[in-house]
């Protein structure tokens, strides 16, 4: 196989799954649209989202990592 052509036995692992967090951590903004509690005197609201932020990246990192093949 060519370096960089997909492999479709790889496609897809259970590792890929974590990135689903991030979507279902904020799909229901209903259980984060609040003020209380405050971070540094931000709203729950907006702390909450930007934690994903910082979350997502770990978390896409992390996927990488295990994913990447071997040279």
């Amino acid at each position: 196989m060519q370096h960089g052509s997909p492999d479709r036995s790889n496609a897809l692992r259970p590792a890929h799954a974590l990135l689903l967090l991030p979507y279902v951590g904020l799909l229901w903004p209903g259980l984060y649209a609040k003020a209380e509690p405050t971070l540094f005197g931000f709203p729950f609201f907006y702390w909450y989202q930007f934690a994903w932020v910082l979350v997502s990246a770990v978390l896409t990192a992390f996927v990488h990592l295990l994913t990447r093949r071997a040279p």
